[in-house]
């Protein structure tokens, strides 16, 4: 580690001419900029990591308390034609051919060999539309390589996705769609609707455990008529507009893994605890459904829970003096007072016993204990909106 110093690196927007090839902008990049905002690189998209008009933990208490908004780099992929479903189904290791439209479903794709490829949300817009919005991984050639000789056409909706979450979202929702919220609208149910007169599709979902929902544009929009629009009644509510930053940390408290570093191919979804999004008594076939009917069930991804530190990401996890496993995600928790984080064990026995040794970002080593996943509210009774805010 350069100078010995625990550091991290995101991207920053230059006022001058250069090297700015390969990734893209949403159309409300301008205002996370004047917000002051500090990048990441996701699915090829900017994604703001960090804001200037407020800290980590500000944010994170809107996000348990008000209502946030970030605009995203999720990137949506449209499957639509007859065989549609088919294709998704033998991709994803669940059935969606089943979902209704107006529904959304967390689906899972695996390589061959039953290591992940990739996760998101599929939704179903109609009968033979679908759409996957991905986190980031190499997802649309692997679709497009199976979808030969099949009725079916694959192609970007050029959405870009921001997520409003909070126990005050729902509320804005009723706010802001053009003759109030969409009736009947539950957790993971999409609609078409209009906010400051632009058409827009909206799910009840989001990545933060949290009540919330996302919104996605479609090209042609007056996306700052919308913005607006939703900054405007916003005030009401005490909209904050955050990075990245606080929604990882909550995240991690709700057990919300991300690919790539989380999990990866190397990983089957029962390593990474999604054991429940693997239907193997299905009686149609999917990519890696053979490889892990062999599969070690046991999840290798757990929480750790650091008292006197915030543990480093990518640094070791020790019991004994020997490595047992390694940080892939880790914050401060404001609402929990400790620091915390997954651990990725080397093989699964090396669960028990519970008490280990992590390296913190201060580069000292600090006690800390393994735990099951989450660290609250293993029902998802907030994001169903069941649960009183933190206070």
């Amino acid at each position: 580690m350069s100078e010995h110093v625990a550091r991290r690196d995101v991207v920053c927007s230059l006022p001058e001419p250069g090297w700015n090839y390969g990734h893209g902008r949403s159309p409300f990049y301008r205002y996370t900029l004047a917000d002051g905002a500090a990048y990441c690189v996701y699915n090829r998209r900017i994604m703001p990591v960090s804001m200037t008009t407020s800290t980590r933990e500000e944010g994170y208490w809107a996000l348990r308390r008000d209502v946030t908004r970030l605009d995203t780099g999720e990137l949506p992929t449209a499957i639509t034609g007859a065989d549609a479903g088919r294709l998704l189904d033998r991709i994803f290791t669940r059935k969606v051919s089943t979902l209704k439209p107006g529904r959304c479903a967390y689906g899972v794709a695996c390589w061959p060999d039953g290591g992940v490829l990739v996760d998101g949300v599929v939704v179903r817009l109609a009968e033979d539309c679908f759409w996957y919005v991905q986190a980031d991984g190499d997802f649309v050639g692997w679709l497009k390589a199976h979808a030969l000789g099949m009725d079916v056409a694959i192609s970007d909706p050029r959405s870009y996705v921001h997520q409003i979450q909070g126990p005050k979202a729902l509320d804005l929702l009723a706010a802001v769609v053009d003759g109030g919220a969409p009736e009947n609208l539950r957790y993971f149910d999409a609609r078409e609707v209009s906010i400051g007169g632009q058409p827009v599709l909206i799910t009840r979902t989001g990545w933060t455990g949290e009540v919330g929902f996302e919104v996605y544009t479609r090209p042609g929009l007056d996306t700052d008529a919308l913005w607006d629009r939703v900054t405007e009644a916003g005030r009401a509510f005490g909209l904050v507009d955050i990075g990245l930053d606080p929604m990882d940390t909550r995240r991690i408290e709700a057990a919300i893994l991300n690919n790539l570093s989380d999990m990866d191919a190397s990983m089957t979804p029962f390593a990474a605890g999604l054991g429940d999004f693997v239907d193997l008594e299905r009686d149609d076939d999917f990519f890696g459904k053979e490889a892990l009917r062999s599969a070690d069930r046991r999840t290798r991804i757990y929480g750790i829970r650091c008292d006197s530190g915030e543990p480093l990401i990518g640094a070791p996890v020790y019991r004994d003096g020997a490595e047992i496993g390694i940080v892939t995600a880790a914050a401060w928790s404001p609402y929990l007072a400790c620091g915390i984080g997954f651990v990725r064990l080397g093989t699964a026995d090396h669960v028990d016993p519970r008490a280990a040794t992590v390296i913190g970002f201060d580069l000292a080593e600090h006690p800390c204990a393994i735990i099951d996943l989450p660290f609250y509210d293993a029902e998802k009774r907030i994001p169903r909106g069941l649960e009183a805010p933190a206070v």
